[in-house]
């Protein structure tokens, strides 16, 4: 435990606060200020950068969280509804970013790559509208397993 749960957490934090900058600081500047082309190329090479550490978040996280279940709790009968939560929206948030990197992202790339400029934006709003919904299931996630404890326990 004294490894998994900072882990855990770090992954969380650079995975879910890395969402909440590229979508709620670097897109807004980047669409004021950068034409299509530009734009486009920016994403592919910001996406470029976070997506590996994406994966590794991912990998992170679901080490570190099955471990604790199965090792430290005996299981998932012996943990809280918090942490069942914490599980559910933790998988669907990675099937949403495994959608994201091998479609809209594979087929951003691809436009970019071909100076398709009208296909490319069409690929960047399918994503920035998926990275959102991960954002705000991100959130969702952290209150849950930092607030579920309390809310969610039998009196």
């Amino acid at each position: 435990m004294n490894l998994a749960i900072p882990l855990h957490v770090l992954a969380v934090v650079i995975w879910v606060g890395g969402m909440f900058f590229a979508h709620q600081c670097l897109r807004p500047v980047a669409a004021e200020r950068l034409e299509p082309p530009q734009r486009l190329r920016l994403w592919v090479g910001v996406f470029g950068r976070f997506f590996p550490w994406v994966w590794g978040c991912v990998a992170a996280i679901l080490a570190s969280g099955l471990w604790m279940i199965f090792s430290v709790y005996g299981g998932m009968g012996g943990v809280a509804l918090h942490v069942h939560l914490m599980l559910a929206m933790g998988l669907v948030m990675m099937g949403v970013f495994f959608y994201v990197f091998f479609v809209p992202y594979r087929a951003l790339r691809m436009a970019v790559e071909a100076e398709d400029w009208p296909e490319g934006a069409r690929e960047l709003a399918r994503i920035r509208k998926l990275v959102g919904f991960n954002l705000l299931l991100g959130l969702a996630t952290v209150a849950v397993a930092t607030g579920g404890v309390y809310w969610l326990q039998p009196s």
